[in-house]
């Protein structure tokens, strides 16, 4: 009987088989990195592309930053141009009305009372004077009463002192001014002067 060696065939089989699974291992291991390196690529373009972004967030972020500072500046200049102005429109608008005061005091006082001071806070006036007597003050006080611009006159101190010729009563007396709006109400339906 004749012996056939099959053992160099499968041996050789058995090389062809692990060359073949070696290239196969080789090709899937490439295959491998490279989608490993695509991946990574793309990832790091990603990644620049979401920095790049953020950057540019950033700079338009600091941009409006210093437009809101800008505009907080403004406001603030803004806010003291209106107050300036709110100043200067009641300058104006008490202008008249001080002229009108100094004509009511000049045309209540009577004969024989002098006004020595006058301070004013707010909407009162503090009057101190000197009076030949108690009557022309009580005169006084009334010629207040009936003044369009003035009201509710206090006589506070009245103190009379004894001259050698005569006596002359020293008096401080507060005086609140009327409401400027309505005075000028009044005037308008009276036919005053605006």
């Amino acid at each position: 009987m004749t012996r056939i060696n099959l053992l160099p065939w499968r041996e050789e089989l058995r090389q062809e088989k692990q060359k073949q699974f070696m290239t196969l291992l080789v090709l899937s291991m490439i295959l491998a990195a490279a989608i490993v390196g695509l991946i990574h690529f793309q990832m790091n373009g990603k990644i620049a592309y979401q920095n790049s972004r953020n950057s540019f967030l950033s700079k338009e972020i600091s941009k409006l930053d210093n437009e809101i500072a800008e505009i907080k500046e403004l406001q603030k200049v803004r806010k003291s141009l209106v107050e300036r102005m709110d100043i200067i429109q009641n300058l104006q608008a008490s202008r008249p009305s001080i002229v009108h005061l100094f004509t009511e005091l000049v045309t209540t006082v009577p004969n024989g009372v002098f006004l020595k001071t006058l301070e004013q806070t707010k909407d009162s006036l503090k009057l101190t004077g000197e009076a030949e007597s108690n009557a022309r003050v009580s005169s006084y006080m009334r010629n207040l009463s009936g003044s369009d611009w003035l009201k509710d006159p206090n006589l506070e101190i009245i103190q009379i002192e004894d001259k050698k010729v005569t006596r002359i009563s020293t008096f401080v007396l507060t005086v609140k001014q009327a409401d400027k709006n309505s005075v000028k109400d009044g005037e308008d339906k009276l036919g005053g002067v605006k």
